[in-house]
């Protein structure tokens, strides 16, 4: 994961994803971003109140499955979040809200990480394919998700 994120000791991490799998599956990535400094993404949901009580959390619009509206005014959230932080890096595991995260972080030249969630190993996900373009790394948790991502790499199962 270091490698795919470069040097982040510049700045923060942020992670973002959807409340609920998504945001369990970043979780499960706490041996890797304890001690650095972070912030996350995810909507207002009591899950999420509760795993991520006494870290900086900046609460995005939901729902996001097809609702132009919020993904508008999380565009406009990404927009102003990442221009008032230091991010060094995003790292997503998707869904909805990933998308205007990953192309403003990109476009504003942060290294973008992907993290293609456990239980697609059949066929890729929407989000992923949307966020595919704007990604400095692409990594999947089991080899026959390389069949949809041929540069990507394995790291294994995070849950």
């Amino acid at each position: 994961m270091g490698e795919a994120v470069g040097d982040v000791e510049s700045g923060e991490v942020m992670l973002v994803g959807s409340s609920g799998g998504h945001l369990a599956q970043l979780l499960a990535l706490a041996p890797w971003y304890r001690g650095r400094a972070r912030s996350w993404v995810t909507f207002d949901t009591p899950d999420a109140r509760s795993l991520l009580e006494g870290e900086q959390v900046v609460w995005a619009h939901h729902p996001t499955t097809r609702n132009l509206k919020n993904l508008a005014r999380n565009l406009l959230l990404a927009v102003r979040t990442l221009k008032r932080r230091n991010v060094a890096a995003v790292v997503t595991t998707g869904a909805g809200v990933a998308l205007p995260f990953v192309v403003v972080a990109r476009l504003r030249g942060v290294p973008t990480v992907y993290i293609e969630v456990y239980d697609r190993i059949d066929s890729p996900t929407l989000t992923a394919r949307l966020c595919r373009p704007f990604l400095s790394a692409m990594l999947v948790q089991w080899e026959e998700q390389r069949r949809f991502y041929p540069n990507g790499t394995v790291v294994g199962n995070l849950l």
